[in-house]
């Protein structure tokens, strides 16, 4: 008489559940890059006066000697003033990035059971927040000393996020800059071309005025089409032929800047 073996139920599958933990390590590291920003007295001379103090100079100081063709030079200048601003903000998370990891305090995170990517995304958010209210000073600033652009909500809203990708884009980038280098100072000197190059563009005067062996690059480096976007969205004009390619530039630069950040991490890992 043979007997039958009773069979052993099938393990009823587990739903994945979601893990916060990623975003709640990143909010951590956030929160810790924000209240090294508040504790720096550089940090908030950079974040409050020289947004204040870049639109004072190109508007009064240097406003009645400039000829833009046509208008009041404030309402040109200020798109670009506004890149200006990001880029010098924004170049600071590199000296922030390699003063953790030269200092040890990356070696302490490792060790402890974090997200290693938040890290980094710390950096970079804290960045783009910082930044975004030091732009928000400069286009007061702006609207106190006479610029009335005449863009809608929605005209706003595409420069802020034009200006919000230009603002991560550059941050990844400083990131990797800040890995790639060992000491503070080298990171400061790294991106100093960040920093030059929107005066070799349409930032503050038009292209046309610049010397001729200086139009291609001007009319080819990423800062022309993405000011000129800013500034034809502010004023409600077309966008035509400034906008693929600013948009185009900064998803490759922030591609290159997430890839870069990501293969020096690992590097310094080992």
């Amino acid at each position: 008489m043979s007997t039958v073996s009773p069979t052993t139920p099938s393990p009823v599958p587990t739903p994945a559940r979601w893990n916060p933990a990623p975003l709640t390590d990143t909010a951590v590291m956030v929160g810790r890059s924000l209240r090294h920003a508040v504790r720096e007295p550089e940090v908030l001379v950079l974040g409050i006066a020289l947004p204040v103090g870049i639109m004072l100079l190109m508007t009064i100081v240097l406003g009645e000697a400039m000829d833009t063709g046509g208008g009041e030079y404030i309402d040109y200048v200020v798109p670009g003033v506004l890149l200006l601003v990001g880029g010098y903000g924004a170049s600071q998370t590199a000296v922030s990035v390699t003063r953790d990891m030269s200092e040890g305090i990356v070696a302490r995170f490792r060790t402890m059971p974090i997200q290693p990517s938040a890290v980094l995304t710390g950096h970079v958010v804290a960045s783009v927040l910082r930044n975004l209210v030091s732009l928000a000073l400069s286009v007061a600033t702006a609207l106190a000393m006479g610029f009335r652009p005449t863009a809608g909500a929605g005209g706003w809203l595409a420069v802020v996020g034009l200006i919000a990708l230009y603002i991560l884009a550059i941050s990844w980038l400083a990131t990797a800059a800040g890995l790639m280098v060992k000491t503070v100072e080298a990171a400061s000197s790294i991106t100093f071309a960040l920093l030059f190059l929107p005066y070799l563009s349409s930032a503050f005067v038009p292209v046309e005025t610049l010397p001729g062996w200086l139009h291609g690059f001007a009319e080819h480096t990423p800062f022309t089409p993405i000011i000129e976007t800013i500034r034809a969205l502010l004023f409600d004009q077309p966008t035509t032929g400034s906008l693929v390619p600013a948009v185009v530039w900064l998803v490759g630069l922030l591609a290159v800047g997430v890839i870069g950040s990501a293969v020096l991490w690992r590097r310094s890992v080992r």
